[in-house]
Formats: structure tokens, C-alpha cells, sequence
């Protein structure tokens, strides 16, 4: 097995019309057609390529798709935000396995926020939201660092927008386990002394409400340039992690969550996974978000 990854930050490359930029719409083009290369060259038997809420979300969607089928020779399937929070959630379940009980999961990507909850492997209440770390850089921190009114002015809009979903999901039941997916999840715990990816994936780490209120204190004074210094977070992350630490504390206010389990799995595993109930051929996988 194989693992190749791309940073495409689509969700910070959306013009004010809401569209794809050309330049994300040319490195989306240039990263399907090397992944699709990737998979011929491995003697890959079948190819399942996905996009997510950043071409989901995007006025020329449609064009951008055309593009990528005309030029690398791929047609993206895009995922509607339930299936993202149902996929990820099918992924989560199959890690913690049943004893885990009701699950409660949070997870954040570049173009919008997915919490689901159940004791299934399909969740019972599922929501993608348009809380995205890379949606909510672009759209409110034009400053670096951003401002302490920016900040305040963040922080009131997620706690409304966040009061019916968090309602519904609290009224659905009370988890036994609380978890987060993503890697801005993850990059959050380490952050705050969860232990290093050179660990193992299998190295219990979480993610505590006090702690993450300390750390948006720190990061949110620091420059993008300075927080990609600190370990555990690479540049092409470092723009979007105060927004993504906002969005994982107004969420786990609104939830009541104290403490976060970080599952190592999430999205690309939940449609592997789900693959595979269905067909045990081998697969390459690639999404585009």
C-alpha cells in the first residue's frame, strides 16, 4: 500500500463571486492528472476520485469539473455535505469499534465544518456546515494577525450559527465518546502536548476545551510565518489554523464538549471503507476539497 498527498487549499482560492480561481482551477487540474498517473503507473485496478465542499460550494463548479474531465481525463463524483459527515462518521465507528457506544464527531476541513452523532454505523443526526478553517480565513481575517475585534466579531457569528444544528444534535442523545476528525483536529492536539505523528497512529491523543482556549490566546498573536514554525504545523496550514481553532472551540461550546478523542481516521477511510463493503477490489483514492 501507498499513500501520496497534495495540499490544494481550494477553499482560500474563491474570488468574490465565489468561484474557483483559475489558478486553484489549474493546480486542481495538474494534481488529478499526477495522482491519475500515479495510479496507472501502480497498476491500479480502479479509481475512485471524489471533490468535496470547495468545488461543491463554487459558482463554476460545473466548468471546473468539465475541466478536470477534459484534461486529465477524470471525473470528479462530488459529495454532498451529508455524505462527507456520514462517510467520515462510518470511518470513526469502524476505529473505536462498538464499545465505543454513541459517538459524537466533529470534523473540520478547508470548506466547511461536518458533526454527526449516533450508535450506528450511519449516524442518526448528520450536518456539514459552511465553517471551513480555509472558507472562514478567506471570508473574515484579512489581517495577519488578525484582529482582536475580527476575532470577537468570528466568535458571535459561529455561536449563532451554530445554536439550531448544536440543539438537534444534543436533543438526538448523550455520547459516550466525543471525537475529532481532521487534520486540523490533529494539529490542534499537538499543539496542545498530544503526542507527535511519529508516535503511531495508535497513540491515544486528545484535545481539551481548556487547553484549546490557551492556545487560541497564543497562535491568534502570532503571524502566519511565525505559526508555521511551531512543530506539528506546516505552512500550507498555518494561514487557516486560528479559523479552524475558533471553529473547534465555538463547536465544542455549543455541544458541551470538554474533551475530544483524535481519531486518525476520517473521510478518505469512511469511502475506502465503504468501498469495500461493497467490493474488495483495490482502489486509489483522491479528494479534492
Amino acid at each position: 500500500m501507498s499513500s501520496t498527498k497534495a495540499t490544494l487549499q481550494l477553499s482560500e482560492n474563491i474570488d468574490d463571486n465565489g468561484d474557483i480561481t483559475a489558478k486553484g482551477a489549474d493546480r486542481l487540474v495538474e494534481t488529478v492528472a499526477e495522482f491519475a498517473s500515479i495510479a496507472r503507473t501502480s497498476g491500479c485496478g480502479e479509481l475512485m476520485a471524489f471533490a468535496t465542499s470547495a468545488v461543491r460550494d463554487a459558482g463554476n463548479s460545473d466548468d471546473v469539473l468539465d475541466r478536470v474531465r477534459g484534461e486529465a481525463g477524470i471525473s470528479l463524483d462530488v459529495l454532498s455535505g451529508e455524505d462527507e459527515a456520514r462517510l467520515t462518521f462510518l470511518a470513526v465507528r469502524r476505529w473505536y469499534g462498538w464499545s465505543a457506544g454513541r459517538i459524537l464527531n466533529l470534523d473540520i476541513g478547508g470548506g466547511s465544518l461536518e458533526l454527526s452523532f449516533g450508535g450506528d454505523e450511519d449516524p442518526d443526526v448528520a450536518y456539514s456546515l459552511q465553517m471551513g478553517a480555509g472558507r472562514l480565513t478567506r471570508d473574515w481575517f484579512r489581517e495577519d494577525p488578525p484582529g482582536k475585534r475580527r476575532i470577537s466579531a468570528l466568535r458571535d457569528w459561529l455561536d449563532a450559527e451554530l445554536v439550531e444544528p448544536t440543539k438537534h444534535l444534543r436533543h438526538a442523545g448523550e455520547p459516550d465518546l466525543c471525537v475529532g476528525t481532521s487534520k486540523t483536529f490533529r494539529t490542534l492536539a499537538r499543539l496542545t502536548g498530544a503526542a507527535p505523528s511519529s508516535a503511531g497512529m495508535r497513540v491515544e491523543r486528545t484535545l481539551t476545551a481548556s487547553g484549546l482556549r490557551q492556545l487560541i490566546a497564543f497562535i491568534s498573536r502570532m503571524t502566519t510565518a511565525d505559526r508555521a514554525e511551531l512543530e506539528g504545523v506546516s505552512a500550507d496550514r498555518s494561514r487557516q489554523l486560528v479559523a479552524g481553532a475558533l471553529v473547534a472551540e465555538a463547536s465544542m461550546r455549543a455541544l458541551g464538549v470538554e474533551t475530544l478523542r483524535i481519531c486518525p481516521w476520517a473521510l478518505r477511510e469512511g469511502l475506502i471503507l465503504r468501498k469495500l463493503d461493497t467490493d474488495m477490489g483495490g482502489e486509489l483514492v483522491v479528494t479534492a476539497g
